[in-house]
């Protein structure tokens, strides 16, 4: 099983080997795919959980009583290519980079392994053509 979760580390957390424990303790796979941490500051984290689904589960009730938020991301972004004039107003808000432009055409690309499901390309488009 495979999840994609954003976690919110409260500033006195930041320090604590939380990527470490849910490897080494409930068995996961962890990939990072975006992170901003710092000392005394909130964290964040977004990743993907990979492992038996009562292990990522355990992992999950792990972060909780550590104290660290967090949310699955069940959803999934839908591009409607045929419609798209691929203006590329929805790279400008794109955290993760899964919206990008090619630089040989011009042509918008979607990587959806990327994404992070913020939905902030869904109110960026001009003609509505990426929705949830």
């Amino acid at each position: 099983m495979k999840i994609k979760v954003y976690m919110s580390f409260p500033a006195d957390k930041v320090t604590k080997p939380v990527t470490y424990h849910l490897i080494k303790d409930f068995d996961l796979r962890i990939n990072i795919l975006n992170a901003d941490v710092s000392l005394n500051k909130e964290g964040r984290l977004v990743a993907d959980f990979e492992g038996d689904e009562a292990n990522i589960r355990e992992g999950l009730g792990f972060l909780e009583r550590e104290g660290i938020r967090y949310k699955l991301f069940n959803k999934s972004i839908i591009w409607q290519e045929d419609k798209c004039v691929h203006c590329g107003a929805c790279t400008a808000v794109c955290p993760s980079g899964a919206l990008q432009m090619d630089k040989h055409d011009w042509s918008l690309t979607f990587d959806k392994e990327k994404c992070y499901v913020c939905e902030l390309c869904v109110k960026a488009c001009p003609l509505k053509v990426m929705s949830v």
